[in-house]
């Protein structure tokens, strides 16, 4: 059985929608289907229609219990697609945003149609809408980082004049690595404490924001995550503030986060000191190139 996961989140609502997570118990009541019509399967072990039917009841009156208003709602997210972003800066985050019952995740693609759009290292995300098909009033506006495609943007005046007209209205203004550099660009970050990638870090105060050292930034209605990893943190915390802790822990749970990493070099501080020298003197040229930003 082929379960559409976007079909299930943004067309069923209340309790009777079946969570992700839940596939599992789906595939059972499929296999279940196949068995006779007395209530018992023909698969030695698989649950009766009753016992399924009682599963679901006792999971949906949870769901409610521990949930409540937050079940389902009709967030509007929108977040930029444009060629050259680093693929782990949306997708860690468009799993929890895309997992909130109601929501409606709209990838934002710069470019004139529809076409997949390719990240930096190649891996190519469909879009759903344009620049001007994205909704006027949105719930989370997020940018994903990158390298020469993140400048291009902040080049790009047609680009950044959305990032201001969409900004300008949204509830939450979001970023995840040097996605950042992009909200700066725009003026957006003036006075607000933020964070970035290590190797832009220091570069938001050109940009006349205040850098914060830390894996997930508030300031306001602003909330920016360190590198690339730090939008699975950063997307829990958002998922807390607009659905509440009992749902963000469940999503963590579902996704299993729980890092345990074999060799701890996620920042300057941890690497060795050759390593971190090398991954500096990589990062310098385009660290510069930031920076000239700054200043036109």
């Amino acid at each position: 059985m082929t379960i559409n996961r976007r079909a299930l989140l943004s067309g069923m609502t209340g309790a009777a929608m079946l969570a992700p997570f839940l596939a599992i118990e789906r595939a059972m009541a499929q296999h279940a289907g196949h068995g006779d019509h007395s209530g018992h399967t023909s698969a030695k072990g698989s649950p009766s229609l009753e016992e399924q039917q009682a599963m679901k009841a006792r999971h949906d009156k949870l769901m409610t219990e521990l949930y409540g208003d937050n079940l389902f709602k009709n967030e509007e997210v929108a977040m930029l697609l444009y060629p050259g972003f680093t693929a782990l800066d949306l997708v860690g985050p468009h799993y929890f945003f895309a997992c909130m019952f109601g929501a409606k995740v709209h990838l934002v693609t710069t470019e004139p149609d529809l076409k997949p759009v390719a990240s930096d290292l190649g891996l190519a995300i469909a879009p759903t809408v344009t620049l001007e098909e994205t909704p006027a009033d949105l719930d989370v506006l997020f940018m994903p980082g990158g390298t020469k495609g993140t400048l291009d943007v902040m080049n790009s005046e047609r680009i950044m004049d959305w990032v201001k007209d969409r900004a300008s209205r949204a509830k939450n203004i979001t970023s995840v690595c040097t996605g950042s550099m992009i909200l700066a660009k725009a003026g957006l970050l003036d006075g607000k404490k933020a964070t970035s990638h290590w190797a832009t870090f220091p570069i938001l105060a050109d940009y006349g924001a205040i850098p914060t050292d830390e894996r997930v930034v508030q300031d306001g209605n602003i909330l920016t995550g360190a590198g690339v990893s730090a939008g699975l943190d950063f997307a829990i915390a958002l998922v807390e503030q607009l659905r509440g802790r009992k749902y963000a822990e469940t999503l963590v749970l579902q996704a299993e986060y729980d890092p345990e990493p074999p060799i701890k070099a996620g920042s300057l501080a941890d690497a060795s000191e050759d390593v971190g020298e090398m991954m500096e003197l990589m990062f310098s040229p385009v660290a510069q190139e930031f920076r000239a930003l700054a200043a036109s």
